[in-house]
């Protein structure tokens, strides 16, 4: 249950906004769901029941809320009580966990309270006062909501900041599965477009699209450089399954480079192309899974941990074949 006296103020950077986009970004719902709050009356503009889903808003404007009902959001795929993290490698200084598609990783200003953190939290108390905020307890990395796979999580500070340096200076690996859309020609490539956040909210990439352009970038501003590799590993009439290795970490890298090349992640509900998507492509979740990642330890030794796609993914590329 959504808080009534939750307030939120629109800044410089969110002024001009749609008040749906807005919302779905800070509640962490659809914005077919902020729709039906604003229907009900259930949003308030300086305390003025807001009427338009898309009204433009302004850095003066108060938004709060009045007899908000309980919303989940359409992409989680299970109860938040039944959610399972699944701890693979339990060491002194970190954790390596897989993280289910459906769960935040740490608390935000979404409606969510059950988060990856606060479920690890109450197991592994140790690690409440590691990392940089009480929020993240650990928490050096993350991945999309929606997404699948695997993370680590510091056990202290020193594994924290040692970990760290190493995201820094991308010495992390990372492979991701990925299905996207389309036939893929060419069995490899890199992607190195610039991104940044539009005015929308959405990341923003250098577009294959000729309608979708980096008009939606804030004005004259550079993107942040990203890299993305992938190999197609199989390809199924209107898929392609890739490799995907990212060496940058830019907010939702592989779905936004994969946008902008114009092969969409199946499943991903903001970065994706109506023609291509069919009714028995609905899969409850994004076809993204992170299946290995490898590190130095505190001994300056390399571990590597490896994931199997998960059952539902598995089980839809079966359908493929």
């Amino acid at each position: 249950m959504l808080d009534i006296n939750q307030k939120f103020i629109v800044d410089e950077e969110s002024k001009t906004k749609r008040l749906d986009i807005f919302l779905s970004g800070k509640l962490g719902i659809s914005r077919s769901q902020v729709e039906k709050m604003i229907k009900k009356g259930e949003v308030l503009i300086n305390k003025r029941v807001a009427t338009k889903a898309g009204a433009k808003l302004t850095s003066a404007y108060d938004i709060t809320f009045q007899e908000i009902e309980e919303i989940k959001n359409e992409v989680q795929i299970e109860k938040e009580k039944n959610f399972e993290v699944k701890i693979i490698k339990e060491d002194g200084d970190y954790l390596v966990v897989e993280k289910p598609a459906g769960l935040l990783v740490h608390q935000t200003d979404a409606l969510e309270k059950v988060t990856m953190a606060g479920i690890l939290l109450e197991k592994y108390p140790d690690i409440k006062d590691v990392g940089e905020g009480k929020n993240r307890p650990g928490i050096v990395h993350r991945l999309d909501k929606e997404a699948s796979g695997l993370l680590v999580v510091a056990r202290n500070q020193k594994m924290y900041e040692h970990l760290k340096k190493q995201f820094q200076n991308r010495e992390v690996e990372k492979i991701y599965k990925v299905l996207v859309y389309g036939i893929i020609e060419t069995n490899h490539d890199i992607i190195d477009f610039e991104i940044d956040r539009g005015r929308d909210g959405r990341m923003v990439s250098r577009p294959v699209l000729k309608k979708l352009t980096l008009r939606t970038v804030r004005d004259i501003q550079e993107g942040k450089q990203a890299k993305t590799e992938f190999w197609v590993e199989k390809k199924f009439g209107r898929f392609s399954f890739l490799k995907a290795k990212i060496y940058s970490g830019r907010t939702h890298q592989i779905r936004v480079h994969m946008f902008a090349y114009n092969h969409p992640v199946v499943g991903d509900i903001l970065y994706f192309q109506k023609n291509l998507i069919k009714k028995q492509d609905e899969l409850g979740r994004l076809f993204l899974h992170s299946a290995k990642l490898g590190f130095k330890d505190l001994k300056g030794e390399e571990v590597v941990f490896e994931s199997e796609l998960p059952q539902e993914l598995q089980d839809f590329l079966n359908k493929l074949r």
